[in-house]
């Protein structure tokens, strides 16, 4: 499918990072112009645990929205092994937690109170699957004899299989899949497990970071692998299976705390995510899929309404000029360059 111009149902994110103090009021804008919804990463310092936690968050987000700007934080608890399934039930009751996010310690960014020891959440898994909670989860191990390469692959057979089959009604997001292997697994499964799909993870595989020269800014985790796992992504994502949706992970790190001798990692995808997609989904030949990855599939899985509001879609024949760094006080981050001019804008239907 190609064409000049079309319209969808508003975007969500069903996986970002907001950070927080003057790097949420930065980068908050371009995820509010862009989207109604988002599912906001509980990895703070300190980490988002408890419903008062959340609620405090909550607070802190709607503060620095824009004036004019429509937008809805979907919150969520970081996992850990002291967690309270009471908690978790009475922040689900109150309509402010929409999912539980398990990290492995020591998985990925501020990840140090993750979870150790998977058989500690059980009672948490029980109760979430009782009252329907979705678990969100970065699937990667943290085992130092594991190549960073197996590490989703090797979760999924580790892990995430178990956890399936002993909780087989819990609701499961592999998030930001990586592999063929994730891929296969959520094709294989019940409905009641689904994943995200980065926007960079679409675009770039690990020669982006290594060949010529080691290029932090497209360092993230899970880090992007092969071209056929990157081939494979593709293929769910336009697939129009509802088991895919968008869920960018953007993730701002100041520049130089990306540059380092030890760089963060997390790719800022929130300003051009829409532009990125519209661009792989016209080379993929599935514009006709984009809605159903973008706007559609994330809410049937969470059971919340479709956005009512529309965005139009069009292709210019001058490429799209956006800033290539973040202003932050006195600190910049750095915006994901997907290594070609982007032609799609888009624009609110009123």
């Amino acid at each position: 499918m190609s064409q000049a111009e079309f319209v969808i149902r508003r975007p969500d994110d069903w996986h970002l990072h907001l950070r927080d103090g003057a790097m949420l009021n930065a980068v908050l804008p371009h995820t509010s112009a862009n989207f109604a919804r988002a599912i906001i990463m509980p990895n703070l310092v300190p980490p988002v645990v408890t419903v008062a936690d959340a609620t405090a968050y909550r607070e802190r987000i709607m503060a620095a929205l824009p004036e004019g700007h429509q937008f809805e934080p979907l919150m969520t608890l970081y996992l850990t092994e002291a967690t309270d399934p009471a908690d978790v039930e009475e922040g689900v009751k109150q309509g402010l937690i929409k999912a539980l996010k398990l990290y492995p310690a020591g998985a990925t960014t501020n990840s140090d109170s993750g979870v150790r020891v998977i058989e500690k959440i059980y009672p948490v898994l029980e109760k979430m699957a009782e009252i329907g909670v979705p678990l969100c989860v970065h699937g990667e191990v943290t085992d130092a004899d594991i190549d960073i390469y197996d590490r989703e692959a090797v979760f999924i057979e580790r892990v995430l299989s178990p956890i399936r089959d002993r909780f087989p009604d819990l609701r499961i997001v592999m998030e930001h899949i990586t592999t063929e292997d994730g891929v296969a697994f959520v094709n294989e499964a019940g409905d009641n497990i689904a994943a995200t799909i980065t926007t960079h993870h679409l675009i770039i595989n690990r020669n982006a970071y290594l060949v010529g020269g080691i290029k932090p800014h497209y360092y993230c985790l899970p880090v992007a692998k092969r071209e056929k796992h990157r081939l494979a992504l593709r293929a769910a994502a336009t697939s129009g299976r509802a088991k895919f949706f968008l869920g960018t992970d953007s993730a701002p790190h100041p520049t130089h705390a990306k540059e380092s001798a030890c760089g963060c990692a997390g790719i800022y995808t929130s300003i051009n995510t829409i532009s990125c997609l519209a661009h792989v989904f016209e080379e993929e030949g599935a514009l006709d899929k984009l809605e159903a990855f973008a706007s559609l599939n994330g809410p049937a899985f969470y059971r919340l309404p479709v956005n009512e509001e529309t965005i139009r879609l069009y292709k210019s024949d001058a490429p799209l000029e956006l800033p290539s760094t973040v202003a932050v006080q006195s600190e910049t981050v750095t915006v994901f360059d997907p290594g070609f001019p982007l032609h799609w804008r888009h624009e609110d239907m009123r």
